[in-house]
């Protein structure tokens, strides 16, 4: 079974508005993978990190896509697991770097943690993007618009 759509597009960004808004430079290239997620659909989180993997297979130094995988399902697990509501994934690939933006239908801000040691695996993943990302944040999505956008930023270069 299918987790929603995906559309994967590849942009030549001119000078237009469309180019200022995804932050690409007159004449830049971009790809961009979107994907809507199922409510609770933890099937989900492999499928869209393949996805990811596919769209960064030529992408970045030693070890960067496979940092963004991780960080990308994680931040897919946290917006399925803890909203129990449907979640929209935006990747965009563009010569300076990568920006992952992960969008869900509840205002509540997301905080990183450390979770005492015995927990095992839960509650680390944003700890991971806080750690790992170049740049990670939480927007609001527009004037009246529900829910947040959890995003982080990768550059290709090797860390």
């Amino acid at each position: 079974m299918s987790v929603g759509s995906t559309t994967t597009s590849t942009t030549t960004r001119g000078a237009a508005r469309g180019a200022q808004e995804a932050g690409a430079a007159p004449g830049e290239r971009s790809v961009e993978l979107r994907r809507t997620l199922g409510r609770a659909d933890l099937r989900a989180v492999p499928e869209t990190r393949r996805a990811v993997r596919e769209l960064l297979r030529h992408w970045g130094g030693p070890g960067r896509s496979e940092i963004a995988e991780l960080l990308t399902s994680e931040l897919v697990t946290n917006a399925l697991v803890h909203t129990d509501r449907e979640a929209e994934v935006t990747a965009t690939v563009r010569p300076d770097g990568l920006r992952v933006e992960v969008r869900d239908y509840v205002s509540r801000r997301p905080e990183p943690n450390v979770p005492p040691a015995e927990d095992g695996t839960h509650g680390r993943g944003l700890f991971l993007v806080e750690s790992l990302a170049d740049a990670w944040g939480v927007s609001v999505p527009g004037t009246g618009a529900p829910g947040k956008v959890v995003w982080f930023e990768l550059t290709g270069d090797a860390a």
